[in-house]
């Protein structure tokens, strides 16, 4: 994924590679308004976050404006405007994990991968750590869930150890 920075005050220019992928993608749903959250969903699958520079142009290809596109976007807590690692981990935050002890495993992923409340992605783009109101597995808390993957009855060292299990398993 190549990225490349314009001289007027560094603002992304996407690689033409972007474009092409989503004339693919939008050929897949048809240049219609109601295609607008597959395609952004399909895009954001393909690049782990929604690029607004591409928003944009699939807006234009579709028909609608560009507030309207990023409106959807932004309505939606599951669309991201910043690149996320590999291993998306979020921990669960909700009254069960929290009661039962989550902001220590928190505390453990953002320590182990140098990362804070305000630096959720790793400089390698491996990892993305975040928190979340519910997974919906109140019954084995506290849980955290990496890309699709539920670990359950979580502590601060499991969570060391699946950093590390992770770092190995670096292969795509």
């Amino acid at each position: 994924m190549q990225v490349f920075y314009n001289n007027k005050g560094g603002q992304k220019m996407l690689d033409q590679t972007f474009y092409q992928k989503a004339d693919e993608i939008i050929a897949f749903y048809g240049k219609k308004p109601a295609s607008l959250i597959p395609i952004m969903q399909d895009i954001q699958g393909v690049y782990r976050y929604l690029p607004g520079e591409l928003l944009t142009y699939v807006a234009g290809q579709i028909g609608i404006t560009e507030a309207k596109a990023f409106s959807v976007a932004t309505f939606y807590e599951n669309f991201s405007f910043e690149p996320k690692g590999k291993y998306i981990i979020k921990v669960c935050d909700g009254t069960a994990c929290h009661v039962r002890k989550s902001a220590p495993i928190l505390e453990a992923f953002q320590k182990e991968l140098g990362l804070s409340a305000k630096k959720h992605t790793t400089d390698d783009m491996l990892f993305t750590v975040e928190t979340v109101s519910c997974l919906g597995a109140c019954g084995l808390a506290p849980t955290v869930m990496v890309n699709e993957d539920v670990h359950p009855k979580m502590t601060p060292e499991k969570a060391i150890d699946l950093i590390r299990e992770l770092r190995g398993d670096q292969h795509d």
